[in-house]
């Protein structure tokens, strides 16, 4: 039997109608940024799975910007750090939107589709996320590559996203992993909070690497993720052996490894 938890440690945020909202909001922001990202994300917990449940309203993607009755692995991330890090409620969306799309537009062609090349890097450069796998994966750390041309593009993956020409990104993008067989040691001693992207082997017609993404937390059998699962219809906690398990026993799409990165708050880096 899979091992997996939901534990409904917080309000759901879909039941909170205006006047719920602003309390549970305020109750999360009482704790420190780590704490907040694992009580946020606590309210989602349980939340049904759906393949891509956010888009700019209206274009090619007409979905809301913005959902808290259903999400996939990504949105739930992305969810988690709008609301952790918006300073009141009214800037959740806006702050939703910077995360989503790196000229802060919420448009189509705008969105960060791709996770190594293009939702990473944003993120990271805009300081709302510090790379960390190397802190925690020490000498076991590994980099990967994943390269983005013409070519790839021209594929089925490629074109199943629908770009113009000018908004496919292309070039050479790397990403530090800590190995599947040493991320469960690693991870025990990481805190909990940190943002989990899954990376798999390369496959030269494919436009990404990444096929999922969660949040570290740990439970009564070590470090969990977090995490809006297909195979579950649902957001759970799954043990990260268990998890890993079941992917590196099942599937076709072999997983290299794990990067790991902290949710920061940019107000609190200080320049050097």
């Amino acid at each position: 039997m899979i091992a997996v938890f939901v534990v409904l440690a917080a309000a759901p945020w879909a039941s909170l109608d205006g006047g719920a909202f602003g309390p549970a909001f305020a109750e999360a922001h009482a704790k420190p940024l780590p704490s907040r990202v694992v009580a946020v994300s606590g309210g989602y917990l349980g939340v049904p799975y759906q393949v891509s449940p956010l888009g700019e309203g209206q274009g090619v993607d007409p979905d809301p910007l913005v959902r808290h009755d259903a999400v996939d692995c990504q949105t739930l991330v992305e969810q988690v750090m709008a609301l952790s890090l918006a300073p009141e409620p009214g800037q959740v969306l806006p702050l939703l939107t910077a995360i989503r799309y790196a000229d802060g537009q919420a448009t189509y062609e705008g969105r960060s589709h791709i996770v190594e090349a293009q939702w990473l890097p944003a993120n990271l450069a805009q300081g709302r996320l510090r790379d960390v796998t190397r802190q925690y994966g020490g000498k076991a750390t590994r980099t990967v590559h994943k390269r983005l041309d013409e070519k790839v593009w021209a594929e089925k993956s490629g074109k199943a996203l629908k770009l113009a020409e000018a908004a496919r990104v292309v070039g050479e993008f790397s990403l530090d992993v800590i190995p599947a067989g040493d991320a469960v040691a690693a991870l025990s001693k990481a805190p909990a909070g940190l943002v989990v992207v899954v990376v798999r082997a390369d496959r030269p017609w494919l436009v990404t690497r990444v096929s999922h993404m969660g949040l570290l937390v740990h439970g009564s059998q070590g470090p969990a993720l977090r995490h809006a699962s297909r195979s579950f219809k649902r957001v759970v906690d799954e043990p990260l052996a268990r998890y890993l398990a079941r992917n590196l026993e099942h599937g076709a799409w072999t997983v290299e490894g794990l990067a790991v990165f902290e949710i920061v708050d940019p107000t609190d880096v200080v320049a050097p």
